[in-house]
């Protein structure tokens, strides 16, 4: 199989790479230098084919950035992965878009599946979503894979900014403030690009049908929790749970838009149980 990842130097891409590596596919990594997302031409140059199916895991993930910007996120995440599903289409290519658990406001209790219909509740989330209809609209051939919270491979999370920050509150005397009330899926990206791969696969063999499949870990906690399981050998730390909305930032965060995996659990494809990796990521 030959696959173009768009965002190959990305904590995701790398990963994907990687994992295509491990299965002997051929692979074109194509980093931000080699690929502008708005040059529409570059695309069409750069993706020409032969191709199986082109990856595209670039995007602009500061939520925060893309509420102070949004047209620039509109550029880099909706404009661009159309234009990358179009290349992918000409070459006769499977898209992939790489979206987010952020498009949904996350004030519903129940885990959101495909079909919910999403409302995004700041510009990185409508920004995302508007880049799945841009791939959907390009390449009836598409995959879009949303996820949440990721952490792990070659870039840090949370576990690791978490217990940095665990470590100068101890050192400074201070108790470390953490959210109570947002809940999510922690994902693992190594997991995560086994999993798109697993999907790619079968899809290019005709058995997984196209469309929308959330793929991201379970179970789902709050980030209070996950920062206790974290920092279980610190048993000095003390920690103040605050609430969302008392921690100031330029975006609104959903609160609750945890996801739900059926739809990938009936295909066959197991569960990532995040804590296996949580603890060794953090350290």
């Amino acid at each position: 199989m030959r696959v173009a990842i768009v965002g190959a130097g990305g904590q995701l891409g790398s990963a994907l790479v990687a994992g295509l590596a491990d299965r002997d596919a051929e692979v074109l990594a194509l980093g931000h230098a080699d690929l502008d997302l708005a040059d529409e031409a570059a695309g069409r140059d750069l993706l020409a084919g032969p191709l199986d199916a082109v990856i595209n895991a670039a995007a602009w993930t500061d939520v925060d950035g893309c509420a102070l910007d949004p047209d620039r996120a509109h550029a880099i995440n909706a404009v661009g992965a159309g234009n990358v599903a179009a290349a992918a289409a000409r070459a006769g290519a499977l898209s992939v878009q790489v979206s987010t658990n952020e498009v949904f406001d996350g004030l519903g209790l129940a885990p959101y599946a495909e079909t919910d219909p999403a409302s995004p509740g700041n510009p990185y989330g409508r920004s995302k979503l508007h880049g799945e209809e841009a791939t959907l609209a390009a390449n009836p051939r598409a995959l879009i894979i949303r996820t949440a919270w990721l952490f792990g491979g070659d870039r840090p999370g949370f576990p690791d900014k978490i217990r940095a920050a665990a470590e100068r509150m101890t050192a400074a005397g201070q108790p470390l403030r953490v959210v109570a009330d947002e809940i999510g899926n922690p994902t693992p990206v190594p997991a995560l690009a086994n999993r798109i791969i697993r999907l790619v696969d079968m899809a290019v063999e005709g058995n997984a049908p196209f469309g929308t499949y959330h793929v991201a870990g379970e179970p789902p906690i709050s980030r209070l929790d996950w920062a206790r399981e974290i920092l279980s050998d610190m048993p000095d730390l003390v920690i103040e749970p605050i609430e969302l909305r008392s921690y100031e930032r330029p975006s609104v965060v959903p609160p609750r838009a945890v996801l739900d995996m059926s739809r990938v659990r009936e295909l066959g494809i197991e569960p990532i149980r995040w804590r296996e990796f949580a603890r060794v990521a953090s350290r």
